[in-house]
């Protein structure tokens, strides 16, 4: 049982405003303290009795931060997810502290999974929230924070920033970045309001819900104010706006200075502000006054905060030293284990790692790092776990931060791309933003140490006489870059989805694995390399802005703008790659890497061309590719939390129709393929045509008549979750359960194939018929839910427990485990460069290829079977190609039909 929550715990509230006062408002919804006051007991019971941990994700919503004020309010100790974090890094922190309650709280509602039942926790009676320190680098040690510390920043903030009820701030930043949660407690706090958006700052509609809602604020960090030159902020007609901050990172004195003009010419403060997640968010602020004349200070010390310097620094300047931060806001301690979390304060004064120096104005002035961390693009990274993640993935490199860019070396050219595609991987920054050098030997000081000052003296080096792009403000658009109005029309295209708006993604346009590969491809072609999570990201994101008509900030030209996740943790319009470093900046990349599903699609489709034209006898490729459809199935229609939904009726009407399109798209050209060639050659039964032959009773034999049963199977089985999905509960049931829901749905499968084939190894052909195979699609979706070791190595167990003896072919079954143990254990596989786009076409018309061979190949076969598989690859890519320009013709007819019909002046 959780601890209970005694009656010298006092709880934590952060509401100060009258009942009647708005509290949190959005374009929608009006919610007033008294309102506020009652959600929050409401959630107070969803939560449960005692004290419990709570971790909670989700964007800035009336879920989000009511759910986190109830924590507060009920004594449990919260920890607001990193935005973004998600696979290794979540699972390491859930099976490190164990979470009692899981709460997912975004705009798709509130989910609540109670997880717990293992051994209970113990808190100290003033932990009140936990926070992580090393933004997307997945750290597993958390600063502990107490309701002093909470209550003490927040009233502090209020105080420098003299809020009052009357203030309204947007939130421009995550919850889970301890900058953008405390906006919102100082401004409970002060009695004031929050306007809550997901918003990014660069979409005019943020802007124009700022006015109507009569927004006061909002923060930034350096890269938040870098992309509004590329927007018209400074032009609009913001009444209420009052003052703006900026902290997170260093902003550039002349941006300062910048800011501040025009905050003068348009009646609104700047506040720059400096903090560390340890200190719970601030410890000193710029006044207003000053930010013109003393731009590059972090300036005094917050209300009840202090600074001194520690001048005992070996090698520091002459008044220089580690600035070190003593107040009621200072953490109690970091945790790195569930014991930590009943540990008190320990600390009286927070060491910040950075060098500063006393102004002669008397203001503070930060000089450098002592530490071995760095921030970029607002991004706190820890250099030596760079370092090591690095070495897990084979790349023995050394890092150092260079003013506020990153910079990575190798031993040698060929480790560049391969280390430039894992730092980006594991800190989340755009390619752009750091370098990566080689060198043949790492430098060490006389002791044999690391010699971090050399590389920093050599990266400098490198970086005035490569000139490579500094920042995103230097990094011109190139004047190839799409607009969003034209990549809009590709996502349209490609997806069949005359109706996507830029505000549409892959995902919600129901994309699937056959348009996946080939949108992927043509998206890298327009815009570089794509984040991993680029299926859920709006097509906006991608499209290069338009400059505005004069400077917005400064007299700079506009910055161009990165696809990836900015420190405000939302997706903005992107710039293509740009080569860095030394090394990075001449010639092409020689290994590309793809996804494993990708991969493994090119090469099933390869074996089972080859097979057929007796050029090898490597069976087992279409029963791969099932398999392999089961875990897109699960990517792209199955995708969400693992918590459960209040309101499933959206989503279940969201996957039913998605599932149903997915069957469409391969029925429709299947069934026109094969009717054309029955009509013709008279060779398939009208069962075939309609892939039903699986339903013909009496087959001893295999026939021309089984020849698609990988398409029957496919669109049958589809078919068949669609309804299964269509049932009331059965989507809350999945996503509250995926990986438990995805394990009863094979096990059930397994049951049917069992019963049908009379044993382990069906006959044929009934090894072909949906019934004995519907399993693969189970057990890949089994993999795609295999998220955590201990759910890989049970997936592993599976395979090898179900394959062996299905065939009775030991090498048939051996392609097809081989093939899903890449699936559950390798994101994805090298690829040689030159290759990739061959390779990724392939797996593309995967599909249109096994449909149509069957027509190509025994003609050419008997005389030459190479000549055979080039002419059926030839054949199924042209098919491929003409099936995907004739139905983006019909979209791009119905979106001119459709815009003609908007813009059609209604008869009177």
């Amino acid at each position: 049982m959780p601890t209970l929550l005694t009656r010298t715990e006092p709880a934590l509230d952060l509401l100060g405003g009258d009942p009647g006062a708005p509290a949190l408002v959005t374009p929608t919804t009006r919610i007033d303290y008294a309102e506020l006051h009652d959600r929050i007991d409401d959630r107070r019971s969803a939560l449960g009795d005692g004290r419990r941990l709570v971790f909670l994700s989700g964007g800035n919503t009336v879920e989000a931060v009511v759910t986190y004020l109830a924590a507060l309010a009920a004594g449990h100790p919260v920890l607001l997810l990193p935005a973004g974090i998600e696979g290794g890094a979540l699972d390491a922190l859930v099976s490190r502290y164990a979470p009692d309650v899981v709460v997912r709280a975004d705009e798709r509602g509130f989910e609540l999974t109670d997880a717990s039942g293992g051994a209970p926790h113990a808190f100290h009676p003033e932990l009140a929230l936990l926070a992580s320190t090393s933004g997307s680098t997945g750290s597993p040690k958390l600063v502990r924070l107490s309701r002093t510390n909470v209550t003490a920043n927040a009233r502090s903030i209020a105080d420098y920033l003299a809020l009052t009820p009357d203030d309204r701030a947007a939130t421009t930043l995550p919850l889970g970045y301890c900058y953008g949660l405390s906006v919102v407690n100082s401004h409970l706090v002060a009695g004031g309001s929050v306007l809550l958006t997901d918003r990014s700052i660069v979409e005019p509609t943020f802007w124009d819900e700022f006015a109507d809602l009569g927004a006061t604020s909002f923060a930034g960090v350096p890269y938040t104010y870098e992309l509004l030159e590329t927007t018209d902020f400074a032009r609009r007609d913001l009444p209420d706006l009052r003052y703006v901050t900026q902290a997170g990172g260093r902003l550039a004195p002349d941006r300062v200075r910048a800011l501040a003009r025009l905050g003068r010419q348009r009646g609104f403060d700047l506040y720059v502000m400096y903090g560390q997640t340890e200190a719970t968010a601030r410890m000193a602020y710029l006044p207003p006054t000053l930010a013109d004349s003393a731009a590059g200070a972090i300036g005094v010390p917050i209300p009840g905060g202090s600074f001194r310097i520690d001048e005992s620094v070996p090698g520091a300047a002459a008044g220089e030293g580690e600035l070190v931060y003593a107040g009621p806001n200072v953490m109690m301690g970091y945790a790195e284990s569930p014991a930590d979390l009943a540990r008190g304060p320990e600390l009286s004064e927070l060491r910040t790692g950075d060098l500063a120096r006393r102004r002669a104005d008397g203001l503070l002035e930060i000089t450098g790092r002592l530490s071995r961390f760095a921030k970029s693009f607002g991004l706190r990274l820890d250099l030596d776990r760079i370092e090591r993640l690095l070495v897990a993935d084979g790349l023995e490199a050394r890092s150092v931060a260079v003013d506020e860019r990153l910079a990575v070396f190798v031993r040698h050219d060929r480790f560049v791309d391969a280390a430039r595609d894992a730092v980006a991987r594991h800190t989340g920054l755009p390619v752009h933003a750091f370098d990566v050098h080689a060198l043949a030997d790492f430098p060490r000081t006389a002791n044999g140490k690391p010699d971090h000052a050399a590389l920093r003296a050599h990266a400098t080096l490198l970086r005035s006489t490569d000139a490579p792009v500094a920042s995103p403000a230097d990094a011109p658009i190139a004047p190839s870059a799409p607009s969003a109005a034209e990549l809009r029309d590709l996502y349209a295209e490609l997806l069949g989805r005359p109706d996507a708006t830029e505000d549409d993604s892959f995902a919600s346009l129901d994309g699937d694995s056959l348009n996946y590969v080939e949108l992927a491809l043509r998206l890298e072609e327009l815009v570089g390399a794509l984040p991993a999570d680029w299926p859920s990201r709006s097509i906006r994101s991608f499209g290069a802005p338009v400059p505005p008509v004069e400077p917005a900030l400064s007299v700079e030209a506009p910055a161009a703008v990165d696809a990836r996740v900015p420190p405000d943790g939302r997706a903005v319009p992107a710039v293509p790659s740009q080569a860095t470093g030394a090394a990075s900046t001449t010639g092409r990349r020689r290994i590309a890497r793809l996804e494993t599903s990708v991969v493994l699609r090119a090469i099933a489709i390869i074996l089972i061309v080859a097979t057929h034209a007796d050029v090898v006898q490597l069976k087992g490729g279409a029963h791969l590719l099932l398999a392999v459809a089961g875990f897109n199935l699960a990517r792209f229609r199955f995708n969400g939390s693992a918590t459960g939904v209040v309101d499933e009726r959206p989503e279940r009407r969201r996957r039913v129709r998605g599932l149903l399109r997915s069957a469409t798209l391969i029925a429709v050209p299947a069934v026109l393929w094969i009717g054309g060639v029955a009509l013709v050659a008279r060779t398939y039964d009208p069962a075939t045509v309609l892939l039903s032959n699986w339903l013909v009773p009496g087959a001893t034999a295999w026939s021309e008549q089984w020849q698609f049963w990988f398409l029957e199977t496919l669109v049958w089985s589809i078919v068949g979750l669609a309804a299964l999905f269509a049932i009331p509960g059965v989507t809350r049931l999945e996503r509250r359960h995926p990986f438990a829901f995805a394990l009863a749905v094979l096990g059930i499968a397994l049951i049917v194939r069992y019963v049908v084939s009379g044993g382990i190894t069906p006959s044929s052909p009934m090894r072909y018929a949906l019934p004995a195979i519907a399993w693969l699609i189970a057990l890949g979706w089994l993999v795609a839910r295999s998220t955590t070791l201990p759910r890989k190595a049970a997936a592993s167990a599976i395979v090898l427990a179900t394959v062996p003896g299905f065939f009775g072919d030991p090498v048939r079954e051996g392609i097809v485990i081989v093939g899903l143990a890449l699936l559950i254990w390798v994101t994805s596989l090298p690829v040689p460069a030159a290759l990739a786009g061959a390779v990724g076409t392939v797996a593309s018309a995967s599909m249109f290829v096994y449909l149509t061979h069957w027509q190509v190949y025994p003609g050419i076969e008997e005389w030459s079977p190479p000549l055979a598989i080039v002419a059926s690859f030839a054949v199924g890519l042209a098919a491929w190609w003409a099936w995907g320009r004739a139905t983006g013709w019909l979209g791009a007819k119905r979106r001119g039909d459709t815009a003609r019909s908007r813009t059609k002046a209604p008869l009177r």
